[in-house]
C-alpha cells in the first residue's frame, strides 16, 4: 500500500476516472477485462491495480458487481457533506451543505462522529418501494469535530472520573483518568478537552481543562451554557485594548462630512433595562405639509474598521448573546454601551435613513447617508404606551408625535399584512429574578403599539436600504448586498400542517400564491380559541427559517423582495457589512465579488443559530429552575406535542414545558396515531391529542439535563381522572403499542425536529 501523500494522490486521481469511466457511461456495465482494454492497460500489475481500484469502489457503493461478475456504476449512491443532527440515541441526520435533504443515519453507522461535527456520507436514494423519500446512509470519514471541548458535571470515583455531557444529543460519557481532573470535586461543572474519540467498545477519554464551578449555581450554569455552545463570556484583552483607544472625541472635520441632524427632533424607545441604544427616531413637519421620518443607526462601521482586531472579534463573534440574566455583547462596552449608543443629549454619529411621507402616509422621497445626531429625550416603552394610550389632556409634549407616529406605523403595518406579510406573534418569556439570579416570577413578554411602532420603521428602514442598493444597479449581475432572506415553507412540512389545521375545522390553503393569506386568515379565526396557541405554535415550525445570503431571493415573512439588516449593528455583524457595502456604493464604488461575502453570510447564520440555541437554553434551565420551586401546585396545561415516549405539556400561566412519560400513564397501554397527532388507550379508548387542555403537576425536575416530568392530573374539562376523551376502539391488536412498565429515553430535542 502507498505511503507517501504523492503515492496516494496518484491513487486517488486513478480511482477518480475510473468511477468517472462508469459514470458517462452509466447504461451499461463492464467486466473487468473490459476496463482493462478501455484504459489499455496491457501489463500485469496495473491491470491487478485498476481491479483493486474497481473493488474498493464496490466496496465504498460506488459501483455494483452484478451477479454475472460484471460492474455497473451505483445510480442510487452518492456522497453528501454535512453536519450531524443527533436527534436522539438510535440515530442522527446529516444534513448537508448543499441544501438538499436530510441523510437518515443509524447511531451505528455514524462512525463515532459527534453532533456539530461535519462529515462526508456514503448516502442512498431511498427505494420507490419505502413511503418515505429520504435518504439513508452512514458516515464514511469525519471532516471536521465541531468541538474538543464538551461541557459537563464530573463523577468522581477512588479510581477515575467520567463526564456527563450536558448537551441533550451526546450520549455517551467521557472517561477521565484520575490524574486529569484538576482536583475537580464531585458533581463539580467542568469543561473537559477530548485527548482520543471514542471507538466501538472503547469510551472517549479527556482532560479537564476548568473547573466552572458547583452545579445548580446560577454563574456556574450560566458560564456552562456558553461553554457548551461555545460562545464566549469574555474578551480577549488586545480587543479590549483597541477598543479603550478609540478616542471619544467627535472632531468638527467629521460632521463636516456629514448631514448635521442635531437640530431636529430626536429620541429612542426601548426596554426600560436597556444599556444600549443602536436605534433612534427623530421627526420634523416639512413646510410641504408632509412628515420626515428618519432612522438613525449607530455608525458602528466608522469605529470598527475592515480587517481590524476589533473587526476580526466582532465577525468572530457575529451576533450578541442574551441570556437571561446578562448579554454577551459582539462588541466591547466602550462601543457597545459608549460610543455606539444613542445616549440622550450627546451628540452621535450615526448612519440614517430619511424617509418623507405624504398625509396618506405613503413614502414619497427617501435618503440614505451618514448624519449627526442628538437625541433628545430616551423613552421605555411602557413611558411611550402611556403617551399612546391617552385620551384626555395632552399629559406630555412629545404625545402628539409619538400618536402620529403609531397611526403612520399602523398604516405601514396594515399595508404589509394586506401585501401577504404573516402575522405570527410568537410568545417570549420574560423573568423576574433575586439578586442571586433565582427565578421569583415567569410572565410573558407584552409586546403593544409602542413596541410595534419602532419595529415598524426598522423593518420599512431595513426594506428601503435593500431596495435602494438593488435598484442602483438595472443590469445582472446587480451590485453585490447582504440580504435577510427567507424561504416559502416546504410543500410537504405545508401539507402536513394542512391537513392538521383541517381536524380543527380550519382550511389552510397550499397554494404558494395562497399561503401568507391563508395564514393570516387563520391567525385571526383561532385568536381566543382553546386551539389558538396550539395552532400558531405548528405553523410557526412549519416555517422555514431566515438566514442571510447575497442571493436576492426575497423574504416569505415579510413579503418583501429585497430585504437587509441595517437596524442593529452593535449586535449583528451583517448590520455592519450591510453599513460598508451601502457607503461603497454612495460613493460610487465598485461592486465587491460575492463568493467572500456569502462565506460570512454562511458564518454569521450559523452563529445566530448557536446564540438562539444558548439564548433558549438559558430560558429552560430558569423555566426548571422555577418550576422547581413550585412541585406541589397543579397547573392548566396545553399538549404541545406527542411521541412515542410521551406527551409535552406547556403550562399556561409560565410557558414552561414538560414531559408525561408514557410509562407514567399505567391506566392502559397506548399507541402513538402519529398521523393525528394524539396517543390512544388501547382498552378504554382514552385520547390525548395534541392540543387538548390538561391539568398536571410537576413529578420531578432536572437542572442538570434543563427538564421537568411532569404527572397527568386530569383533563383540563373535567369528568374522570382524563375526563371523556375517549374513542370506540376497533376489534384487533392496535399498532405501536405501548408496554405498560417499559421506560423511554426522556429526550426532549428529539420533539423539536
Amino acid at each position: 500500500m502507498p505511503t507517501s501523500p504523492k503515492e496516494q494522490r496518484f491513487l486517488a486521481s486513478l480511482q477518480k476516472d475510473i468511477l468517472e469511466f462508469f459514470e458517462l457511461n452509466d447504461y451499461r456495465s463492464y467486466s473487468i477485462n473490459q476496463i482493462h482494454k478501455a484504459f489499455a492497460i496491457r501489463d500485469r500489475k496495473t491491470k491487478e491495480l485498476y481491479a483493486d481500484l474497481v473493488q474498493k469502489l464496490v466496496i465504498e457503493n460506488r459501483l455494483i458487481r452484478q451477479s454475472d461478475g460484471n460492474y455497473r456504476f451505483d445510480n442510487e449512491s452518492f456522497q453528501i457533506e454535512g453536519r450531524v443532527d443527533h436527534v436522539n440515541a438510535r440515530f442522527a441526520f446529516v444534513i448537508p451543505d448543499d441544501g438538499s435533504k436530510d441523510v437518515w443515519v443509524a447511531t451505528a453507522d455514524l462512525m463515532n462522529a459527534k453532533d456539530g461535527d461535519r462529515v462526508r456520507v456514503q448516502a442512498r436514494r431511498p427505494s420507490e418501494k419505502k413511503k418515505n423519500d429520504r435518504p439513508e446512509g452512514e458516515v464514511i470519514e469525519i471532516l471536521e469535530r465541531k468541538s474538543f471541548e464538551i461541557v459537563g458535571v464530573i463523577q468522581v470515583t477512588p479510581h477515575y472520573s467520567f463526564l456527563i455531557p450536558d448537551s441533550k444529543k451526546i450520549y455517551e460519557d467521557i472517561y477521565i483518568p484520575k490524574t486529569e481532573t484538576l482536583q475537580a470535586n464531585h458533581l463539580d461543572k467542568v469543561i473537559v478537552e477530548v485527548t482520543r474519540w471514542g471507538t466501538p467498545g472503547k469510551k472517549a477519554e479527556g482532560r479537564v481543562i476548568k473547573i466552572l464551578g458547583k452545579a445548580g449555581e446560577n454563574e456556574t450554569e450560566m458560564h456552562s451554557i456558553l461553554a457548551e455552545f461555545g460562545l464566549p463570556y469574555e474578551f480577549p484583552e488586545m480587543v479590549e485594548l483597541a477598543a479603550e483607544a478609540i478616542s471619544t472625541e467627535i472632531s468638527k472635520e467629521e460632521i463636516k462630512k456629514r448631514k448635521d441632524l442635531r437640530k431636529i427632533l430626536s429620541f429612542t424607545i426601548d426596554p426600560k433595562d436597556a444599556k444600549d441604544f443602536d436605534d433612534a427616531i427623530s421627526y420634523q413637519k416639512l413646510a410641504n405639509g408632509n412628515t420626515e421620518i428618519g432612522v438613525h443607526i449607530a455608525d458602528v462601521s466608522h469605529y470598527v474598521k475592515p480587517g481590524s482586531i476589533l473587526d476580526q472579534e466582532a465577525f468572530r463573534r457575529a451576533t450578541s448573546v442574551y441570556l437571561v440574566d446578562r448579554v454577551v455583547p459582539m462588541l466591547p462596552e466602550k462601543l457597545s454601551n459608549g460610543l455606539c449608543s444613542l445616549r440622550p443629549h450627546e451628540d452621535k454619529l450615526t448612519f440614517s435613513t430619511l424617509l418623507e411621507f405624504d398625509p396618506n402616509s405613503i413614502i414619497v422621497k427617501e435618503w440614505f447617508g451618514r448624519t449627526v445626531i442628538h437625541s433628545d429625550r430616551r423613552f421605555a416603552y411602557e413611558e411611550a404606551q402611556v403617551l399612546i394610550e391617552n385620551e384626555g389632556e395632552e399629559i406630555d409634549a412629545y404625545e402628539p408625535v409619538i400618536k402620529d407616529l403609531n397611526r403612520i406605523a399602523k398604516k405601514l403595518r396594515d399595508h404589509r399584512f394586506k401585501h401577504g406579510s404573516v402575522n405570527f406573534e410568537t410568545v417570549e418569556v420574560k423573568f423576574e429574578l433575586d439578586e442571586n439570579g433565582t427565578p421569583l416570577a415567569v410572565f410573558p413578554r407584552e409586546r403593544k403599539d409602542a413596541h410595534k411602532l419602532i419595529e415598524e420603521f426598522m423593518l420599512m428602514a431595513n426594506k428601503k436600504v435593500a431596495e435602494y442598493v438593488h435598484e442602483l444597479k438595472k443590469t445582472e449581475p446587480r451590485n453585490t448586498m447582504v440580504y435577510r432572506v427567507h424561504e416559502a415553507p416546504d410543500p410537504e412540512k405545508l401539507r402536513v400542517f394542512s391537513a392538521f389545521a383541517k381536524k380543527f375545522g380550519y382550511q389552510v390553503s397550499t397554494e404558494p400564491k395562497q399561503v401568507s393569506q391563508s395564514f393570516n386568515a387563520l391567525m385571526e379565526n383561532v385568536e381566543g380559541k382553546a386551539e389558538e396557541h396550539v395552532l400558531q405554535s405548528l405553523a410557526v415550525r412549519t416555517m422555514s427559517k431566515a438566514r442571510y445570503s447575497t442571493d436576492a431571493i426575497g423574504h416569505f415573512g415579510l413579503a418583501f423582495p429585497f430585504y437587509s439588516h441595517f437596524t442593529s449593528p452593535i449586535r449583528r455583524y451583517p448590520d455592519v457589512m450591510t453599513h460598508r457595502l451601502l457607503q461603497l456604493y454612495l460613493d460610487k464604488g465598485a461592486s465587491p465579488e460575492r463568493a467572500p461575502l456569502e462565506i460570512q453570510c454562511k458564518h454569521c447564520s450559523d452563529r445566530e443559530k448557536l446564540a438562539a440555541d444558548a439564548e433558549r437554553a438559558s430560558v429552560k434551565y430558569k423555566q426548571v429552575e422555577y418550576m422547581s420551586l413550585h412541585e406541589p401546585q397543579v397547573f392548566d396545561g396545553i399538549i404541545t406535542g406527542v411521541t412515542e415516549f410521551g406527551i409535552f405539556v406547556e403550562i399556561g400561566e409560565t410557558s414552561c414545558e414538560g414531559l408525561v412519560r408514557m410509562v407514567d400513564l399505567n391506566d392502559d397501554y397506548y399507541d402513538l396515531d402519529k398521523e393525528n397527532y394524539r396517543i390512544v388507550g388501547k382498552s378504554n379508548g382514552r385520547v390525548f391529542s395534541f392540543g387538548d387542555a390538561v391539568k398536571v403537576k410537576v413529578r420531578d425536575t432536572n437542572l442538570a439535563k434543563r427538564t421537568i416530568d411532569l404527572e397527568l392530573i386530569g383533563m383540563k374539562s373535567g369528568g374522570d381522572r382524563f375526563g371523556n376523551n375517549r374513542i370506540r376502539r376497533r376489534e384487533g391488536r392496535p399498532a405501536n403499542v405501548i408496554p405498560r412498565g417499559k421506560d423511554r429515553r426522556n429526550n426532549i430535542g428529539r420533539k423539536r425536529r
